[in-house]
Formats: structure tokens, C-alpha cells, sequence
């Protein structure tokens, strides 16, 4: 029978006894090239699983001063295929499905409807650069509630018009500095920085900050996790 392990107990364990694990698995890894593939999976996969278990999901990412800010010009574009899906954005809607007692086509002036927050936070790229920006938005989870979304489903899910794919568990979407971002630097987003909306997570690396979103759905399956996660990135990785 499978043992099971107390979340509580769990968070109790310190980060220097989980970095026990590390060699073990870089051991199995490396020695033996063939289980190199299915360690190193499994070892993402327990990465993923104890970030999550030990996710404050009301920790606060820390924020900045505007004197702190990156310069706009000088903020990264990062694209996944194109920097501009060229979306029509009078004609932009955000199609709504899953668990949600409200689906439908939801346009920018409902989304705008919504108290805005507004924040400097750090920007992290997997690529390893980081800067700091100013975000403006509706908070998601906000725009969950306005539809009716069921919060304990287990994920929401976005798709893109550059046909990028992301996932969030639910824990990070109703984070209260995760926003569904349309303005940047007190101006709404531009194109190569992923109009009319794009998601902002200051909890998350960049690669969870999908650009471009045309479709959100509340679910408890996930059939793909994300672009680079499908390719063996982190699923969560959280900052």
C-alpha cells in the first residue's frame, strides 16, 4: 500500500534535506545513461510536486519603488514564435469554457470592468535575466469569480493567438498579485509585449506568463501542460 505523506509534516522538511535528493538522483542520472531520461523525469516531476505542496499562496512577491523600474525600452521581448500574431484587437473576445457557470466570449471592456491593480514587480526569464516593470490589470482571480469559475478545480489553462500554451494550478490563478495584464508602464500592452492581454505572475518564471491569450478554460485534467513544460521545463516554477 502507498504511503502517504502529511502535507504539513511535509512543509516542516527544510530545503537542505530536500537538496539531500539532489545527488542521489544526479547519480542514477548520469552513471546509467539509459535511466537518465526517466530519473531526471521523475525528478521534475517530485520538483514540481513538493513546490506546490509547499506553495504560501498568500506570500506577496516583493515590489519596487518607480525609481527602480527597468527603463520600458530597455524591458526583453521574448517570442515563442512570432512577436506579433498580428491579433485584431477591436475584435479581440477571450473565449471562456471548463468549469465556470458563465462561458462565453468575454471582451476587454468587461475584463476593464474589474478593479485594476497596478504593480512593480520582477520579471525572471528562464534564460537567466531578470528586470523590473510596472503591470497593470484586472487580478485573474477576480475575473474568475465574475464568471462563475468553479476554485476548486485543480487548473485553468490558456491558449494563445501565436499557438502557445500555458497552465496554472489553481493556487497561483488566485494569487492576489496574478493578473490578467493589459497595460504596461501606465499604457496599454503592445503588440511584441503580448496585446491586448497577457497573463502576469510575479510568483512564476516568465515562461508561465503567456502573451497573446485568446482562450482560458477551468479544469481538472490536463491533457498538455504547457509549451516549454511539454518539452521538460518545470511545470510550476515558482520564484
Amino acid at each position: 500500500m502507498k504511503s502517504r505523506i502529511d502535507k504539513q509534516a511535509f512543509k516542516s522538511v527544510t530545503r537542505r534535506e530536500l537538496l539531500k535528493l539532489t545527488p542521489v538522483v544526479a547519480l542514477g542520472a548520469f552513471v546509467v545513461p539509459k535511466l537518465r531520461d526517466p530519473l531526471l523525469k521523475a525528478g521534475l516531476g517530485f520538483s514540481d510536486w513538493a513546490s506546490g505542496v509547499m506553495y504560501r499562496s498568500g506570500h506577496l512577491a516583493s515590489t519596487f519603488e518607480n525609481s527602480e523600474l527597468t527603463p520600458f525600452e530597455k524591458f526583453p521581448i521574448n517570442g515563442y514564435d512570432v512577436e506579433d500574431p498580428e491579433v485584431d484587437l477591436d475584435k479581440w473576445r477571450l473565449n471562456v469554457a471548463g468549469a465556470v457557470r458563465k462561458p462565453g466570449e468575454y471582451s476587454m471592456a468587461q475584463i476593464q470592468s474589474l478593479p485594476k491593480q497596478v504593480h512593480n514587480t520582477r520579471h525572471v526569464c528562464v534564460e537567466g535575466w531578470d528586470v523590473i516593470g510596472n503591470f497593470g490589470g484586472a487580478l485573474l482571480s477576480d475575473f474568475l469569480k465574475s464568471v462563475g469559475a468553479d476554485t476548486t478545480a485543480r487548473f485553468i489553462t490558456m491558449q494563445c493567438a501565436d499557438d502557445y500554451y500555458e497552465s496554472l494550478d489553481m493556487a497561483t490563478a488566485l494569487h492576489p498579485q496574478t493578473l490578467l495584464c493589459y497595460e504596461m508602464y501606465g499604457a496599454p500592452l503592445t503588440r511584441k509585449h503580448g496585446a491586448p492581454v497577457r497573463l502576469n505572475i510575479p510568483t512564476k518564471i516568465g515562461y508561465k506568463q503567456a502573451k497573446y491569450l485568446t482562450d482560458l478554460k477551468v479544469t481538472n485534467v490536463l491533457d498538455k501542460v504547457g509549451y516549454w513544460e511539454d518539452q521538460g521545463y518545470s511545470g510550476f516554477y515558482g520564484l
